[in-house]
């Protein structure tokens, strides 16, 4: 048997009402995909065959105008069941790995390397986007040398991706906040799905209250780029001397006028900047 998929890209700020409304009109063909870490949503339906496909989506749409056009593609039977795992592929940076949940029994970690398992069934981001990428890549290598006793934040912290992958390594001073209080409870929900919530500490807070536990070694900031420029001074308190700031979420055409506006505020700051695809970061370190 095969099905139709029906995939509409929705405006995140609209998530919370669409999926309210599916849900009171009972209809579990129907769900909201909502990834947090980008951010990025979708509707999605699967349905029988493409005609009522795409007449159930007809209605749809005139319930949701925020939507855009949707995509129809039909999935055969081994697709549609094993679709979803086939995005989500094992990967690893230096000595930390982020494998799947459901490969947990077969997957061998290497003597010194450690595991992050990941849980796409509860929204959990698993790295595979350049901007994750980028800020774990940058995690394991201050890793290297830092103290067990340095203090991490993961400002922005989504489904806690960055801030469980610092907790595996083995820090035991990880805090994480989000102004979503529903990414706060994914972040819960994944830290108990690696054994790792009494280390890690995730809260409702944004970029003015979420530093109020005091300045860190290591401030990771996965956050669009317009709204990291707008709290520059923000950021840059939050970092002990001789710490680091790492930012993401930075398109490559805007690194420069982002990167400007930090070196402005903190001039005799060391930084540089790796590009992944259409997307960079800005690493900044703070004098001892």
């Amino acid at each position: 048997m095969s099905l139709w998929e029906v995939k509409a890209a929705l405006p995140v700020e609209h998530v919370d009402r669409v999926d309210d409304m599916l849900l009171e009109r009972g209809d579990e063909r129907w769900s909201v995909m909502h990834d947090v870490l980008i951010p990025a949503a979708w509707v999605v339906g699967l349905f029988t065959d493409e005609v009522e496909a795409r007449a159930q989506w007809d209605e749809i749409a005139r319930l949701v105008p925020e939507a855009e056009e949707a995509a129809f593609q039909e999935l055969a039977d081994e697709d549609w069941k094993e679709s979803y795992k086939l995005h989500f592929q094992a990967w690893r940076c230096g000595r930390l790995h982020w494998v799947p949940v459901w490969e947990r029994e077969g997957y061998r970690v290497s003597a010194g390397d450690v595991a992050v398992w990941l849980d796409p069934g509860m929204a959990f981001g698993t790295g595979n986007h350049e901007t994750t990428r980028l800020c774990c890549e940058r995690l394991v290598e201050w890793a290297e040398n830092a103290p067990g006793d340095a203090t991490i934040v993961d400002a922005g912290c989504g489904s806690g991706i960055l801030a469980i992958s610092a907790a595996a390594l083995g820090f035991k001073n990880v805090r994480g906040f989000d102004n979503d209080a529903e990414a706060v409870r994914i972040s819960d929900e994944n830290a108990a799905l690696n054994g790792l919530s009494d280390r890690l500490d995730f809260f409702a807070g944004d970029l003015n209250s979420g530093f109020a536990g005091g300045p860190a070694d290591l401030v990771l900031a996965n956050i669009l780029g317009n709204i990291l420029a707008e709290h520059v001074p923000q950021l840059t308190a939050a970092v002990n001397p001789g710490g680091q700031l790492v930012l993401s979420g930075i398109l490559a055409v805007e690194v420069r006028t982002i990167q400007a506006a930090f070196m402005r505020a903190v001039p005799d700051w060391s930084v540089e900047s790796r590009e992944m695809g259409e997307w960079c970061d800005i690493t900044l370190r703070r004098p001892a």
